[in-house]
């Protein structure tokens, strides 16, 4: 019957071909991008093409990665905003946890299915905004779990305020004179996106939550 048909708001997105199709797009096209900016990050940044050997990586450990890079300058995209700059980086996000790559291999896996998870099951059809901020998550993880799997470290090259440090002298525990000394990849940047929508959405779901309870408690004394 018509009238008992469910309305397409309250429908899960797991329902609805409409949502995956954003869900996957999202994902196909964070991946691809971040995969293809590393490749050709490393094919042209430094003076000749860098091909980065899994037996290697292995070989040499977290502290002499960087002896598998040739000596290159770094290329300004613009100044004091963005360099581009090649490093292996042997931990996760800002080289947090170096040499723990099976851990960070799990963690991955579990966190995307989680990901897919909350898709399915705590989203609904239209919410489109929170099925792109999961696809940049899922690809963003997905772009560093390819990484670590078949070169054993994540390739690095996104070098953002370099050189800018605090005013005033001050500095910090974990970046010391510079604002952000820390040098990432696209996937990265996926990463921090989509946590960073996902707190705006559940900071306006909370939001409209607070004035529904309002208008309820006002109509109740009414």
């Amino acid at each position: 019957m018509t009238g008992s048909a469910i309305p397409t708001l309250a429908v899960r997105a797991g329902r609805t071909p409409r949502a995956w199709f954003v869900l996957i797009a999202v994902v196909v096209i964070g991946l691809a991008a971040d995969l293809g900016s590393k490749w050709w990050a490393f094919e042209k940044i430094a003076d000749q093409p860098v091909h980065v050997d899994r037996a290697q990586v292995l070989e040499y450990g977290p502290r002499r990665l960087g002896e598998l890079l040739p000596a290159h300058r770094p290329v300004t995209v613009v100044p004091h905003v963005l360099d581009l700059s090649l490093v292996l980086n042997p931990g996760a996000v800002f080289g947090i946890g170096a040499g723990q790559r099976w851990f960070f291999v799990v963690f991955t896996v579990a966190a995307m299915v989680a990901g897919v998870a909350l898709f399915a099951v705590g989203t609904r059809a239209r919410q489109t905004a929170a099925h792109v901020a999961i696809g940049l998550l899922i690809s963003g993880g997905l772009g560093n779990l390819y990484d670590r799997l078949a070169y054993g470290c994540v390739r690095d090259f996104l070098h953002p305020l370099p050189g800018v440090k605090w005013p005033f002298g001050i500095t910090t525990p974990w970046s010391g004179e510079q604002i952000w000394p820390y040098v990432s990849n696209i996937a990265d940047l996926w990463l921090i996106v989509g946590i960073g929508m996902l707190v705006v959405i559940l900071w306006r779901s909370d939001k409209a939550e607070q004035k529904a309870a309002r208008g309820q408690a006002a109509e109740g004394a009414a």
